[in-house]
């Protein structure tokens, strides 16, 4: 194992808080193995880079290591996480948490290594659980503790209801690192209260508490919400290589550092070289090539990274799309026509203007010629539109 000192180091890349610093440092210098643990509620059925920030940091703690426990909430998943929802969220069916499970564990395989990595399922232990056993994990928690959590607050002074059982979801979660011994727990930076109350769980067990260890939530392509299925912000890391590749140089070039630093397995002096050569004047589409040749190669193949590459060039930059064009974002609501789409973002003077250079064969969108006038696009897409030679714009529709 590496000394403690760039242990550390590596741990804290991309990390926005560990809690408590002190205790990682004198876990980590017994020299022994640590239980790294982080769960994830089957809620969809597939994976998203955004959930990968976390699995990579849990392929980290393998690399140096540690023993990787990589719970599927199938339990926690039937109550539903209230973590920053504004109203109380249906459970889902088991059926539903079962189809869901089975593709995590086909995706996670991708980051992780599969001969030591840990996949357990916490109805394990739950699922055996009595009511009695239930109303005594309740007791280990006030309604006034409770209603310290930032989304249970809101909701409470809104008038906004709270079923009891999403009380229950922290003190279950929390009971999963009691069970698995943990010694760190992973989990967004929007999930810090239920680690903390399976810190305090594990105190009142008598056992060392977990180590808390916070990754930031990474923005979706649109660059300002989480990155989202629900916001079709996303890349999924079962997406075609060709629409992932698309969807990565679309990102602009300030969130590509942020892509880099916690989607990349580049080294950190390896991204400021990068950094360096577009002050002196490199083109950051060739950066961006960098990332989305890696990202593809990961989830696919480096074969299907180059061709994905071969193909975006040829359809984009042989001197048909420009490297700087305006960024627009329109408020669409659900949606909007391509017609009212171009008007807005003032590639054209009028809808009818729209519709007579659809018909001409001059617009474009992504570099693929339209001939739909009722062409609709969904909120959440970012598009490259283009009107005759010489008007563009990269549309954010929000």
């Amino acid at each position: 194992m590496n000394s403690v000192e760039d242990a550390m180091q590596q741990i804290k890349r991309g990390t926005d808080e560990i809690l408590v610093e002190s205790e990682l440092l004198a876990k980590l210098g017994r020299g022994k193995p640590l239980v790294i643990k982080a769960g994830f509620d089957p809620t969809a059925p597939d994976l998203h880079l955004g959930h990968t920030v976390l699995i990579n940091k849990l392929r980290q703690f393998q690399e140096l290591g540690h023993h990787i426990m990589f719970l599927i909430g199938d339990f926690t998943g039937m109550i539903g996480d209230p973590t920053g929802k504004s109203v109380t969220r249906p459970p889902l069916t088991a059926e539903e948490i079962k189809s869901n499970a089975e593709t995590y564990q086909q995706q996670v395989f991708k980051i992780l290594d599969p001969e030591i990595t840990e996949i357990c399922f916490n109805s394990t232990w739950h699922g055996n659980k009595t009511a009695a056993d239930m109303i005594r994990l309740a007791s280990r928690q006030t309604v006034a503790r409770m209603l310290e959590r930032d989304d249970f607050s809101k909701r409470y002074k809104n008038n906004q209801p709270i079923s009891i059982h999403e009380f229950l979801y922290p003190l279950v979660q929390g009971w999963d690192s009691v069970e698995m011994k943990a010694d760190v727990e992973l989990g967004g930076t929007d999930q810090k209260f239920n680690l903390l109350v399976g810190r305090e769980l594990m105190k009142a067990e008598g056992m060392e508490p977990q180590i808390i260890l916070t990754m930031p939530i990474l923005e979706g392509l649109d660059g300002v919400q989480k990155m989202s299925k629900s916001l079709n912000n996303y890349i999924g890391i079962e997406d075609a290589p060709n629409d992932m590749f698309g969807k990565l140089m679309s990102v602009n070039d300030e969130l590509m550092w942020r892509y880099f630093e916690l989607l990349s397995f580049r080294s950190l002096s390896e991204i400021e070289a990068f950094r360096q050569e577009i002050d002196e004047g490199k083109n950051p589409r060739d950066i961006k090539f960098l990332l989305a040749e890696e990202i593809i190669s990961r989830f696919h193949s480096a074969s299907a990274a180059e061709s994905a590459k071969q193909d975006f060039i040829a359809r984009f930059s042989k001197g048909a799309i420009p490297d700087e064009m305006p960024e627009i974002t329109l408020e669409v609501g659900e949606g909007i026509g391509i017609a009212a789409m171009l008007k807005a973002a003032g590639l054209t003077s009028s809808t009818s203007e729209s519709f007579r250079m659809i018909q001409q064969g001059a617009v474009k969108i992504d570099g693929e010629k339209i001939s739909d006038k009722g062409m609709k696009l969904e909120r959440g897409s970012i598009v490259v539109a283009q009107v005759g030679k010489r008007k563009f714009a990269r549309v954010v529709l929000d």
